[in-house]
């Protein structure tokens, strides 16, 4: 997973996480449940490149 990747993912959690608290907090449970599909979402693409990342090191180590 390159950085720029992980950066992207880890704001739109942060991003996610703040719709979610501000909704909350307002009473706005739209928002409440857009930034939690947003957490979630971003949680999905963190925990595929995490798969892809394991799978690179699988075949770098049959190179050897």
């Amino acid at each position: 997973m390159s950085f720029d990747d992980k950066a992207e993912n880890k704001a739109q959690e942060l991003k996610g996480a703040a719709k979610e608290r501000w909704g909350g907090a307002t009473g706005n449970e739209s928002l409440q449940a857009e930034g939690a599909e947003e957490r979630s979402e971003s949680k999905l693409k963190q925990a595929g490149e995490h798969v892809k990342d394991a799978a690179e090191k699988v075949k770098d180590a049959f190179k050897k």
